[in-house]
This record gives structure tokens, C-alpha cells and sequence, in this order.
């Protein structure tokens, strides 16, 4: 049985990934999630596919075209502090 959504649980584009944001709260049939980087989205229910472990996973299916480009920059900071050029 799939656990309820919480505030502040993790949320994942897919199980096992690293968390993209977290849930914010909800808000009627809506889940607010902040992504990291970008802020945050009122998404509907159906958007989760699970919620298990302590975890939110999201249908990537059901995400429209500017959560996955939030979600696609979610670690970018990240990224770059980790592959900048060493200095001489």
C-alpha cells in the first residue's frame, strides 16, 4: 500500500536517482513540490506514480514541458562546481 505524501518527503523522478526537490505541501487534489533550482510547481495527484520508502516518485509521463526542463537543470549548479578546471 503506497504510504500518503507528506511535507518535506523527497521527491524523485525515478526510484533510485538522486532526489530532484521535495514536496512543499498539498493544496486539494495538487501536490507542490520545489525543485531545486528552478522553485516551485503545483502538480496534480496524478503526476505521483508512487510514494513508497519514505520517497515521492513522479510519472515522468504525466510532467508537462517545463518540469522537465526544471527537473533537467535540478543538479546543473552542482554539476559544474564539481568539473571546474583545477587552477595551475
Amino acid at each position: 500500500m503506497a504510504e500518503p505524501i507528506r511535507k518535506d518527503l523527497p521527491v524523485f523522478l525515478h526510484d533510485g536517482d538522486v532526489a530532484i526537490g521535495a514536496v512543499r505541501g498539498m493544496s486539494g487534489s495538487d501536490v507542490i513540490i520545489y525543485i531545486e533550482n528552478a522553485g516551485d510547481f503545483t502538480l496534480p495527484r496524478s503526476a505521483v506514480k508512487d510514494v513508497h520508502e519514505h520517497k515521492v516518485i513522479l510519472d515522468s509521463s504525466k510532467l508537462d514541458d517545463k518540469v522537465r526542463a526544471a527537473i533537467a537543470r535540478a543538479h546543473s549548479a552542482e554539476d559544474n562546481e564539481d568539473h571546474e578546471r583545477a587552477e595551475d
